[in-house]
């Protein structure tokens, strides 16, 4: 059981994608449990940068639409460059990027699933 996307092979426990979104978030210098939706009372709109549509995104329906998928896998691709290669998140994070841009690529949206 956990969380799957439509177009890659990418796969976290629920857990382990929300660990995997903190790592994100720290990297923009944002702490995700400080956010809306997350515990916190920031909303995301204070903070402008190309992974928040994966950051503000509920972890287990709905889907990113294409376009914004293109921005999102170039973004995501920048922030984990630097990961230790073995990191399974880094791992999954690539899978992730690759399958947004296939999503974008075919005009359709990324589904979590």
């Amino acid at each position: 059981m956990g969380l799957d996307f439509t177009h890659c092979e990418a796969h976290w426990a629920y857990s382990g994608f929300g660990n995997f979104r903190r790592k994100l978030a720290a990297c923009i210098g944002m702490n995700l449990d400080d956010m809306q939706g997350f515990g916190g009372d920031i909303p995301f709109e204070n903070y402008d940068d190309d992974i928040i549509p994966l950051l503000d995104h509920s972890d287990c329906e709905d889907d990113i639409p294409p376009d914004v998928c293109k921005t999102v896998a170039a973004r995501l691709k920048e922030l984990v460059r630097n990961w230790p290669d073995d990191d399974r998140d880094k791992i999954n994070a690539l899978y992730l990027a690759e399958g947004m841009e296939l999503a974008h690529q075919q005009n359709e949206p990324l589904e979590f699933i």
